[in-house]
């Protein structure tokens, strides 16, 4: 399959170390609606978030993405991800709808059941506790049913018999209601299960640059495996329509000195192997950082971007817009064309 869309990730990180560029919650917000701006004048495809809480990073996407939307003409907007363990679903259903018809219909959300964070059970303290006999990625899950659910658009709330204002008739649901935006939702998996649990929701794919360990093969052949399955289980549950899939990656194009003194060394060519808690073994992917010719060669070679529609740039926010912008530039004049890009 042919590379399609190329965008950038980004987690938003600040602080006030040494050469940080990114020193307080307003700079990450306010560079992340600069970048996008400029990736949208760069031609690149998507401009995508993580949503981390808790953490000086990125937490509270929907303002973020409205303004985004706001002030772009083409560029998809999205998450990956945001942790529904988190999340009331009928509330970010409204969030999600505003912020979808303000971009006029281009936003793309990543959800998932999220990852370890930065305090135990972070969740609990937003006011959401896993049901008697459930997990808190099965809590995580029956948030994203519910939230996919309201997005059909479809009423399901009796209303008033003595409304403050006039009600259309039948069952009323959530407005804003987006159309489109059911299709336009994607989970983020790390495991081969969870994916086909996806497919089977008619959900995207987003896949990271960690996954579940679960064959001891090389992340990008463990990948590509998982978005087989993923379009197995796609096929067998019917949906009318082809779904999604993206991976992400770091990779740096190294064309100037500048680029060369941040990562000329930092390109770490072997595959990472982790916990991610005591019972979940991890595969961290490899990064890549060379001359683009060098990177052409060696990006033909992942199955898993090959198998994929959409590659996302894990980009270092912290070095500021400019050069993020350069990151990402070079990416597509020098490397993306020969991955079948456009």
């Amino acid at each position: 399959m042919a590379l399609k869309k190329i965008g950038f990730l980004s987690f938003g990180h600040w602080s006030d170390a040494y050469g940080s560029k990114v020193r307080s919650a307003s700079d990450s917000l306010l560079q992340s609606l600069e970048l996008a701006v400029v990736a949208d004048e760069l031609g690149a495809d998507g401009a995508y978030f993580r949503v981390h809480h808790f953490a000086r990073q990125l937490s509270s996407p929907f303002p973020l993405l409205a303004a985004i939307g706001a002030r772009t003409k083409r560029i998809e907007i999205g998450t990956a991800v945001i942790d529904m363990r988190y999340e009331n679903p009928l509330y970010m259903a409204e969030d999600a709808g505003a912020a979808d018809i303000i971009a006029g219909g281009r936003l793309q959300l990543g959800i998932s059941r999220g990852s370890p964070e930065q305090v135990i059970d972070g969740w609990r303290y937003f006011g959401y506790a896993p049901a008697e006999g459930e997990t808190d990625a099965d809590m995580a899950r029956r948030h994203a049913e519910v939230f996919l659910q309201v997005l059909d658009g479809h009423g399901f709330a009796q209303p008033n018999p003595r409304p403050m204002f006039p009600n259309p008739p039948g069952l009323l649901r959530l407005e804003p209601h987006a159309p489109g935006l059911r299709d336009r939702i994607w989970w983020g998996s790390s495991s081969n299960d969870t994916a086909r649990w996806a497919a089977k929701m008619g959900m995207n794919l987003q896949s990271s640059t960690l996954k579940t360990d679960e064959t001891g093969e090389p992340l990008h052949i463990q990948q590509r495996k998982q978005i087989e399955a993923y379009r197995d289980a796609w096929r067998q549950a019917g949906h009318q329509r082809d779904p999604r899939v993206s991976v992400s990656r770091s990779i740096f194009a190294l064309v100037t000195d500048r680029d060369r003194a941040y990562f000329g060394r930092e390109a770490r060519e072997q595959d990472q192997i982790g916990y991610i808690d005591p019972q979940t073994r991890a595969i961290f992917g490899r990064s890549y950082a060379a001359a683009p010719e060098v990177l052409v060669t060696q990006l033909a070679t992942d199955e898993a971007i090959a198998a994929a529609d959409t590659l996302l740039l894990a980009v270092p926010n912290q070095l500021g817009v400019d050069y993020n912008a350069h990151v990402i530039e070079s990416i597509l004049k020098h490397v993306a064309p020969a991955l079948g890009w456009r």
